[in-house]
């Protein structure tokens, strides 16, 4: 029997035809995402549901869905799919990452074009009667400096438009090499040096924990006076209240903005300045970029459900069925090192490297590799999956290395992740053991046996008497309780570290306090993806 899809949203025939062609029945009802109840009436007879953003896929409607197999989004934002209860229900959850990248690269330099001649209010005072020739006296692009926060897939096509443009161009990204600097022809600099430099500062990153307010008040003082900005990323990046303050005094001569912390945005103190340009989220809006994502996701749904094969997944890595039963905990483990690597990583990693030894250097490594890499570049960019992962890496520079080896030892099989930096190398090891539960077992070449949380607590020393004291004895008076306790050290004397699982995520006060004892070189708090 063919496996059946729902269109609950828009689609273009083009992509509703490609279903047909390859054997897939589809019923394509694109206004079936705002009648709930008759979503959920019929959603349990097909394999397969192919969205935009109208339809809402909850806990509830996967519940209706007895058959439903994968849920495909034209486009790369999923926050209208539950994707915890997907993975709990075996649904496969698939979005098209790159089908608009262009569209929003070019957004952004429309909105710089914006800002830079005052074209909105110049064309609103045209139309109204008045020749205002002499009121917009605008700016050049030439020989301007821009500054790129974000150098990824969409601010790398920035990038490149705005040499077209013979600006000049610095970018500040953590994980942007020098290499792949010089191949897109930027200079990479740190963020105060790109504040302090840049005419024009645009933004594209994602909305996490590091950049959120990345362009707070502290930050727009320190850029150039007269500076534009362009927002085409997420609302939440930039202080809206400090922005507007800086606009007011004239700091800031101007900003673009696509995106805003509340959206819809149907008020805010910024509509009212003459020197904002503002669109309503516009950065994807385009014909092609429309199209694109919509024949990316018939292709990918319609390959996962006649031959099983898995692209941009969310929730599953690219691994066949037969796999996937052995390797789903070495694939939890893979992707806790690249976690763990990256959350104390905070230069630029030139080169990930992975040590496989024993059984499981007989795996699927390339699912492995990626699993790895997405734990690594999930820290600053949640929006990676085990697909996207190694394209970002590639297009960062970052070198990849792969080692097989049969040495055995104490454990069947183990894999070991090193990343490095110019600064330094920092290596992890892990093994997953016969309950299924992977373990780390070393860090910095220390041995340990520690069981991974979702809050643990990392710290460094010299091996001294009284860590653990310390350690138990703040938490405690924190309240915190500790689940687990894991310590290691090189030598006695040496270097020492613990790792401590806790049931919650170490207060701010219980890091304040370990720091001031002076008996710690690195106190860190991890989190980490147990479910």
């Amino acid at each position: 029997m063919a496996p059946r899809v729902l269109v609950s949203d828009k689609l273009s025939e083009t992509a509703v035809q490609i279903f047909r062609d390859r054997g897939v029945e589809v019923d394509y009802l694109p206004d079936l995402g705002k009648d709930k109840e008759k979503l959920l009436e019929i959603i349990g007879q097909y394999d397969g549901l192919a969205i935009r953003s109208a339809t809402k896929v909850s806990d509830k409607v996967l519940a209706a869905a007895a058959n439903l197999k994968v849920i495909g989004r034209a486009g790369i934002g999923v926050d209208n799919v539950d994707i915890p209860a997907a993975s709990k229900r075996g649904v496969i959850v698939m979005n098209t990452p790159f089908g608009n990248s262009v569209t929003t690269a070019e957004h952004a330099i429309a909105m710089m074009f914006a800002i830079a001649r005052d074209l909105p209010e110049a064309s609103v005072s045209t139309k109204t009667g008045k020749w205002e020739k002499s009121r917009f006296m605008g700016v050049e692009l030439f020989n301007k400096t821009l500054g790129v926060i974000g150098a990824g897939n969409i601010g790398a096509i920035v990038c490149d438009r705005a040499l077209g443009l013979h600006m000049k161009v610095v970018a500040y990204d953590p994980f942007l090499s020098e290499e792949r600097a010089k191949q897109i022809g930027v200079t990479k600099v740190e963020l105060d040096e790109l504040l302090a430099r840049a005419d024009f500062i645009t933004l594209h990153v994602p909305l996490t924990d590091k950049t959120r307010n990345i362009l707070s008040r502290e930050a727009l003082a320190k850029t150039k006076k007269g500076v534009r900005i362009i927002n085409c990323a997420r609302g939440g990046l930039i202080d809206e209240a400090a922005l507007y303050d800086a606009l007011t005094s004239g700091h800031v001569a101007g900003a673009a903005l696509d995106v805003f912390e509340t959206e819809p945005a149907t008020e805010s103190p910024l509509f009212a300045l003459p020197n904002v340009v503002c669109t309503p989220h516009l950065g994807a809006s385009t014909t092609e970029a429309q199209e694109n994502v919509a024949l990316q996701v018939a292709e990918q749904m319609s390959d996962y459900l006649l031959t099983g094969a898995v692209q941009n997944a969310l929730n599953m890595p690219s691994v066949t069925a037969e796999e996937a039963a052995v390797m789903g905990p070495w694939i939890k483990l893979a992707g806790h090192l690249g976690a763990f690597a990256g959350q104390l990583t905070e230069e630029p990693i030139k080169a990930i490297n992975v040590l496989y030894d024993g059984t499981v250097s007989h795996m699927n490594l390339a699912a492995l590799n990626c699993a790895a890499i997405a734990g690594i570049m999930k820290v600053t960019n949640p929006d990676v999956n085990l697909v996207s992962a190694p394209v970002i890496a590639k297009e960062r520079g970052v070198q990849i290395a792969t080692t097989r080896q049969e040495k055995g030892g104490v454990f069947d099989g183990y894999m070991k992740l090193t990343v490095v930096t110019d600064k330094r190398e920092r290596s992890i090891a892990g093994t997953v053991f016969s309950d299924g539960k992977p373990r780390f077992i070393q860090i910095k070449g220390i041995n340990i046996d520690a069981e991974i949380g979702a809050h643990m607590l990392y710290t460094t020393n010299e091996d001294v008497p009284g860590i653990i004291g310390t350690l138990g004895q703040t938490l405690g008076d924190a309240g915190m309780n500790i689940a687990n306790f894991t310590l290691g050290r090189a030598a006695q004397g040496g270097d020492a570290i613990a790792l401590l699982y806790l049931d919650e995520a170490p207060k701010e006060g219980v890091l304040k306090a370990l720091s001031a004892t002076g008996k710690f070189s690195q106190i860190r708090p991890l989190v980490f993806d147990v479910a």
